[in-house]
């Protein structure tokens, strides 16, 4: 357990120090728009791609990840459509709740299994993210489309999806190692030096989005994403490891992968599509800021 904190401190120090520099207006509002921008566009992709392309992927191993990520997300979806009449929420409630209980937040995790696992494990989580992104925005999408929501809305987002630099990034990266081309040395080290970027300012720009202020309005719908997304998701994940019969590193990944709080691009998919924005902000809020609890207890189940 210790070790593990000792690991994850950094990834939650930056996520605090992030909210505090917003919150003092340090170095200034205009610095992180901009910021998340570039982690986005530049040097997540750099990441993935760097170490996807150097890698040795096998395509038994990575076939039964893909396929657990596949009963996990299955899982999750089932269990979100029989709370649906439970819970009795409004439409842009519902979308709200299923996004905080399905979707996982890419820096954090990435973050996180470089400061656990190391490059082998970026590995795993960038076949992990290579299906994921596309499948729960595909996802969420549909539960916006099914509740009558914008439609223009759901094009827009889905040719977004098209060209999401982290899903092609990730494509380019395993294309280049099942290709067995590599990179270039003089193209690798370029992109060593802009994926050192990627962690701490996206984890940064993570911190700098949480608003304290949006925790309010229904502790119900709070409690049951939070509980679904950091508590339940894991003990699935861990199932689908256990079925698909993956190896240690595997399933340390794909369990954090489950562990962490939902993405932050969830409020914008939200208000896109005619989403409940506010509720959106609180569970992103709540969520991360319970993670830090949480998400060293998750993990002790696989040390």
């Amino acid at each position: 357990m210790l070790a593990i904190i000792t690991a994850l401190w950094p990834v939650f120090a930056l996520l605090l120090l992030g909210h505090l520099a917003r919150r003092f207006d340090f170095p200034g509002e205009g610095f992180w728009a901009p910021a998340e921008k570039a982690t986005y566009y530049v040097f997540f992709p750099a990441l993935l791609v760097s170490r996807l392309a150097q890698s040795e992927l096998t395509g038994g191993a990575s076939l039964s990840l893909v396929a657990a990520v596949l009963l996990l997300l299955g899982a999750g979806v089932l269990v979100c459509l029989l709370l649906k009449p439970v819970l009795g929420l409004s439409a842009a409630a519902y979308t709200s709740f299923f996004q905080g209980a399905m979707r996982f937040n890419t820096y954090v995790a990435l973050a996180a299994t470089a400061a656990l696992y190391g490059d082998a494990g970026i590995v795993y989580a960038a076949i992990i993210t290579a299906v994921m992104i596309p499948l729960l925005n595909l996802l969420c999408v549909l539960a916006f489309s099914s509740l009558a929501t914008q439609g223009a809305g759901v094009r827009r987002v889905l040719r977004t999806l098209a060209t999401n630099p982290l899903i092609l990034s990730c494509l380019l990266g395993i294309a280049l190692s099942l290709s067995g081309l590599g990179l270039p040395v003089w193209v690798g080290s370029v992109l060593d030096l802009l994926a050192r970027m990627a962690l701490p300012l996206g984890l940064l720009a993570v911190g700098a989005g949480l608003s304290v202020r949006s925790l309010h309005g229904s502790w119900r719908v709070l409690g049951w994403s939070s509980g679904i997304k950091l508590l339940l998701f894991p003990l699935l994940a861990l199932g689908a490891a256990g079925m698909m019969e993956l190896d240690t590193l595997a399933t340390q990944v794909l369990l954090l992968f489950a562990a962490v709080p939902t993405a932050t691009s969830a409020y914008i998919l939200a208000r896109q599509l005619g989403g409940d924005a506010d509720l959106m902000a609180a569970i992103i809020t709540l969520q991360t800021l319970l993670a830090m609890l949480s998400l060293p207890l998750v993990l002790v189940l696989v040390v």
